[in-house]
């Protein structure tokens, strides 16, 4: 009874938190969205394309921020709430990555490349692929958010006996030193990531998901050069 009523108290604090915080973070693209909407109507006189295609970009990119918001509470609130379960499946882990940059080729900055490289004979691997997913997309969410535009983003799979190795590399503004022990807590963003948006529970939930898979995560950070993030997971070797 006591430790469910300590997990109701998180969950309240949680979802207390998450209106305190959307309430800030919704209302700067909402408001982007509704300025562009205006301003797109204003548009229709033949050579105004490109004013046009400006402001749609800027609808996309702030309902998907909107979309991460929403995405990050409810993963959170379902691994809090012990909903998440491991379900593993054989896949074909090149495949899998390679149409994961693909889809986020289509989100990420302009000029920006993500180059995917997969190291080790065995393709084949027993994982639960929809977790696995999920770590993949906050990493590169995160590697593509904190990059400028035109840089590089590496993406690394490698496939070692019984476990994986999930490499992601950026060159974006990296993580302050003193700050890098806070940054897998819930809520915790670093103080050279204020002015970008963000709920900072991306990397909590990354962990999560590695842990519920009996893997572990690390990363190596320099502050104003970039970094790299690198999660292990155990597979089973399928012939």
């Amino acid at each position: 009874m006591r430790t469910a009523l300590e997990k109701e108290k998180d969950l309240s604090e949680l979802k207390s938190r998450f209106v305190t915080m959307a309430s800030h973070e919704f209302r700067t693209p909402l408001s982007t969205i509704l300025t562009s909407v205006s301003l797109i109507s204003k548009y229709n006189d033949v050579g105004q394309d490109e004013k046009r295609f400006k402001h749609i970009d800027r609808i996309k990119s702030a309902v998907s921020n909107l979309t991460s918001i929403l995405n990050d509470f409810l993963s959170l609130g379902k691994l809090e709430e012990g909903k998440v379960q491991y379900s593993a499946t054989e896949f074909d882990l090149p495949v899998f990555s390679q149409d994961l940059v693909n889809e986020m080729r289509e989100v990420s900055k302009k000029g920006q490349s993500i180059i995917y490289e997969h190291q080790g004979v065995q393709s084949i691997v027993f994982l639960d692929k929809n977790l696995t997913r999920n770590i993949c997309i906050n990493l590169l969410s995160n590697a593509i958010k904190y990059s400028n535009e035109g840089s590089r983003i590496d993406f690394k799979t490698i496939h070692e006996n019984d476990k994986i190795v999930l490499e992601v590399t950026d060159h974006g503004i990296g993580i302050p030193e003193s700050e890098q022990q806070h940054i897998f807590e819930r809520f915790f963003r670093a103080g050279n990531a204020s002015n970008i948006q963000g709920t900072g529970l991306g990397l909590n939930i990354v962990k999560k998901y590695v842990e519920l898979l009996n893997g572990e995560v690390g990363f190596k950070s320099v502050y104003g050069k970039g970094t790299t993030f690198k999660v292990i997971l155990p597979t089973k070797t399928t012939s």
